[in-house]
């Protein structure tokens, strides 16, 4: 899944390079800043598809949904960034969100709550190295070296992980790497032309895809800890955005 995935989205991604002078595209000043980002979402990648294959759907979307917290709180030793006592306060109310639908336990490592977890975190950590080669390199450099260090690295594991596809199945690792890359395009050039705190709650209408598809599809019904924790979460996601909005704005 994780070889597919990037490999295919270089289809998407050869349209939008070879429209312009693609050399000057992929111009960078910061390799070992795109090598941070590329093995952080790399692990992260690997930490959400494993996570789905073992825990409901909806679930590990929510947990996801607490990546604007960990952004924050890893944004201070990481960006040099000031976060005001209201931030921390909404990271702490978020927290306490994603320890409700997680609930620690003895049973925590086999639900694959904490791989989605700990995935959420190395997706903060991508986006934070996101932020910081915005800076200096174009989206689609961003998006190049991504993609063509996932395909490599992922495909060193395939001497030992292969599994042959059937026909349909390969189908779906294409339709995954086709959408995965159109998508990475596109919320790239969403961030670059417009603000954050009107594109971030585009990303948590993941959890009515996601819980449509669940029930639909394995017949999965979230718990009443899943959307109390989802609300907590999402709303501490949402002041998080509009604080940092409105502090840019005024600066």
């Amino acid at each position: 899944l994780v070889f597919f995935r990037p490999l295919f989205a270089f289809l998407p991604l050869s349209v939008v390079l070879f429209r312009g002078p693609w050399r000057q595209q992929l111009v960078t000043r910061k390799p070992w800043a795109h090598l941070l980002r590329c093995l952080a979402g790399l692990t992260a990648m690997a930490g959400f598809f494993y996570s789905y294959s073992v825990m409901p759907l909806a679930d590990a979307i929510a947990i996801g949904f607490a990546a604007p917290i960990f952004i924050t709180a890893l944004s201070v030793p990481l960006l040099g960034a000031k976060v005001g006592i209201r931030r921390w306060t909404a990271c702490l109310v978020g927290f306490a969100g994603v320890l409700i639908i997680v609930q620690p336990g003895p049973g925590l490592l086999q639900s694959g709550a904490l791989f989605a977890l700990g995935a959420t975190v190395c997706y903060a950590v991508a986006a934070i190295s996101v932020r910081r080669l915005a800076r200096s390199d174009s989206n689609v450099a961003i998006v190049f070296y991504f993609t063509l260090c996932t395909t490599v690295v992922s495909a060193g594991f395939m001497p030992w992980q292969w599994v042959t596809p059937d026909w349909i199945d390969l189908g779906l690792l294409i339709l995954l790497g086709l959408l995965g890359g159109t998508a990475q395009l596109f919320m790239t050039e969403a961030f670059r032309q417009g603000e954050v705190g009107l594109i971030m709650p585009f990303e948590y209408t993941a959890m009515i895809w996601s819980v449509g598809i669940g029930y639909f599809v394995w017949q999965e019904i979230p718990g009443l800890a899943v959307w109390l924790g989802s609300a907590l979460v999402i709303a501490s996601g949402l002041y998080i955005v509009y604080r940092e909005t409105t502090l840019k704005r005024g600066r």
